[in-house]
């Protein structure tokens, strides 16, 4: 027996059609390039994105066909998000710190028919452009007094093009099925992969954030995206936020400690989301000024993933600015959001030094997400908090395949995507990733977590950063080297360091060093947003 409910299919154009009618307030703030703010409600966006999707038809686009963006976190972009979707084609939203060949790669891969870009990467759209295949034209996400002298013939002005399309538009009835976004990851082998979204599953996922156990997002929350909208489409937060009618503030690309606070402090931020380094400039940004975010800012938690958080993060979050960090997990596979480090009832009587111990863990699945770890045979391992294996994950909002069938089947038998990492489970199902299968150090049959020895280090004092990698031994198989990079005006010997490190790792020796360069540091920055 079938139930006699009525059945409206779950896709992306709702949701900005359900925030579009929603109070007219400031509901999304922008900081555009050229350093000003702009400011615009829901239903600015969605009449914007239905000029896009006009724009689109005007362009001879058909459904199902890709449109390309190399953009920050901009109003723009957002409408771009709706409009392209929402029409019925694929938005794929390109990272643009790729190397030009990867990009190349994956735009000819996708078979991007247009791209939108803003105006600061037309030196790399230049560079990118005769090697593309499928592009018919390039859009400048600008208007025409600041469209830039260019080589590229035919450039498009975004404003012009949408202008010319303002008519009536209604957004089709589309198979909730249907793909809706494409995101490449570099986390696999060989060649980046494409992850293709369908609108049933990205607005399952923006239901998770909106969870009292997922993110908690709610109309009363004024949430600063510091995650690029090219990441994974910021973690699945520009279709949350507008699912409840919360503010979204978007950056730009100002993501130095100074820009980011100050919106904060403007906009009375009271949610964050962003990667352990943005928050880690921003924290010593704070300390370097003196400031007082206690009494400057109004903001409650930050979403924290995309690489494992330091403790040292989580305190300073928690005792210098009273806020609450909600650690995180996923990948480009899994939409990304997987795990959330939600407490439990019990967790309240706690100690801070518990529930700071307690955020160092990736969390517990939410509906919709089952996790199991596994030995090298396939065998399932207990849930025990201590027993490490290989993490498996199937769920709702995970991927089936890669687009266009790359790498072959991913699932195994029985449904279960691998996702490459070395994860602890517990008895509360708090899940702790130790490595990834391919990092983590084997060291005389023990496994050696390079995430812990590097958390274990940017502890000290004395260091900003660290990366721990695996170098070959006659005798051990591998042994770990810890590479540091040093606070400005802060010393530190290796024998310190040992000191230090012995007391929250098992022995074993590691080879060290250090460096204090901005070059380094640069280069460190950059492999950690690949």
């Amino acid at each position: 027996m079938i139930g006699l409910m009525q059945k409206h299919p779950l896709i992306v154009s709702s949701l900005i059609e359900h925030a579009g009618k929603a109070p007219p307030t400031a509901a999304v703030v922008s900081r555009t390039l050229e350093g000003s703010i702009h400011r615009c409600t829901y239903s600015d966006i969605e009449r914007r994105a239905k000029q896009v999707a006009l724009a689109l038809t005007a362009l001879g686009v058909q459904q199902g066909e890709r449109i390309g963006t190399l953009a920050w976190n901009g109003y723009r972009h957002l409408e771009l998000f709706y409009g392209v979707s929402g029409f019925g084609a694929v938005l794929h939203t390109a990272n643009p710190r790729l190397f030009p060949e990867q990009l190349a790669y994956i735009i000819n891969h996708a078979e991007d028919q247009y791209l939108f870009f803003d105006s600061c990467f037309l030196p790399l759209i230049e560079k990118l452009a005769p090697h593309l295949k499928t592009v018919k034209r390039f859009i400048v996400m600008t208007d025409r007094l600041h469209v830039p002298a260019t080589t590229i013939t035919d450039l498009l002005c975004y404003e012009e093009l949408i202008a010319q399309n303002s008519g009536g538009y209604s957004w089709p009835h589309l198979d909730e099925d249907a793909a809706s976004s494409l995101c490449y990851t570099s986390g696999t082998t060989g060649n980046p992969k494409g992850v293709l979204y369908s609108h049933r599953s990205t607005v399952l996922h923006a239901m998770l954030l909106c969870m009292a156990d997922g993110f908690a997002l709610t109309a009363a929350d004024s949430v600063l995206l510091a995650s690029p909208m090219f990441h994974v489409n910021a973690w699945g937060a520009p279709y949350a936020a507008v699912m409840i009618g919360a503010r979204t503030l978007l950056p730009g690309p100002a993501l130095d400690g100074a820009s980011l606070y100050r919106m904060m402090r403007d906009e009375e931020a009271t949610a964050a989301t962003g990667v352990p380094t943005v928050w880690l400039m921003f924290q010593q940004f704070v300390h370097e000024q003196a400031l007082r975010p206690r009494q400057e800012l109004k903001l409650r938690r930050v979403l924290v993933g995309g690489a494992a958080v330091p403790p040292a993060v989580v305190e300073t979050f928690e005792r210098v600015f009273g806020t609450r960090v909600l650690h995180a997990w996923g990948m480009t596979e899994t939409s990304p959001v997987a795990t959330m480090c939600n407490p439990l009832k019990k967790h309240a009587l706690f100690s801070e030094v518990e529930r700071i111990d307690l955020q160092r863990k990736q969390g517990r699945v939410p509906y919709g997400v089952s996790l199991r770890i596994v030995d090298e045979g396939g065998a399932a391992l207990p849930h025990d908090g201590v027993t490490s294996g290989r993490l498996f994950v199937r769920g709702h909002w995970i991927a089936s395949e890669y687009f266009r069938g790359e790498g072959g089947g991913i699932l195994d038998k029985d449904g279960w995507f691998d996702t490459g990492d070395i994860a602890t489970v517990d008895s509360d199902g708090y899940m702790q990733i130790t490595d990834r299968a391919k990092d983590v150090i084997k060291s005389g049959g023990e496994w050696i977590s390079s995430i812990d020895l590097e958390n274990a280090a940017v502890g000290h004092v004395a260091i900003a950063e660290a990366a721990a990698i695996g170098l070959p031994h006659p005798k051990w198989q591998e042994r770990p080297l810890l590479v540091v990079v040093k606070r400005p005006g802060l010393e530190l010997t290796k024998d310190e360091l040992r000191a230090h490190l012995s007391k929250r790792l098992p022995s074993g020796g590691c080879r060290m060093t250090s460096s204090s360069s901005q070059s380094f540091r640069t280069q460190q920055l950059e492999s950690y947003r690949k």
